[in-house]
């Protein structure tokens, strides 16, 4: 049993599939709602194991209609409530065996949604977050905040990652800044 996080999915979300960086860089590679499901459909079955668990920090599906991709995917699901996850609770429970606002795990690593303010994520080793779907949240020099790490799709090669690559990675940049 192993455990991942994604977030962003937006899946069904037709302007997803025009999101752009700073740059004016298409951020998904897909030119139809459709395709792009699809593969992070097939990229997540690849990775997710029927008895892994996944939890989903937020923004997993434009129109409601498109919850029930949630269906096709291995795994158990917990699901971190995103600002577009706005549908009735009952709608996502058929999915999720549990929904929060905001979790944190037996390592003291802060999971949620939209990356919280950093006097609050420092009591905690640091805060697995979705929402930026570019970049990373950096310090005043410049180099990248080892207390935040992004989960969202286009960070994760539209698949789940594994706890275990985001807890070293994370671990690693924080050594490094010591």
């Amino acid at each position: 049993m192993s455990l991942f996080l994604i977030s962003d999915t937006h899946f069904g979300h037709v302007k997803s599939c025009s999101f752009v960086d700073a740059n004016g860089n298409k951020t998904r590679p897909w030119d139809t709602v459709e395709a792009m499901d699809e593969a992070m459909v097939e990229r997540w079955n690849a990775v997710v194991k029927p008895q892994d668990t996944v939890y989903h920090l937020g923004d997993v599906a434009i129109p409601r209609q498109s919850l029930k991709i949630l269906g096709r995917l291995n795994g158990k699901k917990a699901l971190i409530r995103g600002n577009h996850d706005i549908f009735r609770l009952s709608d996502y429970t058929e999915f999720f065996y549990d929904i929060r606002g905001a979790f944190v795990n037996n390592d003291r690593f802060l999971f949620s949604h939209i990356p919280c303010h950093r006097g609050s994520v420092e009591r905690y080793r640091g805060n697995i977050h979705g929402h930026l779907h570019t970049g990373r949240i950096t310090l005043l020099d410049g180099t990248i905040d080892p207390l935040y790490y992004s989960v969202c799709v286009e960070h994760t090669n539209f698949a789940p990652i594994a706890w275990e690559v985001v807890k070293a990675e994370m671990e690693s940049l924080q050594s490094e800044s010591n």
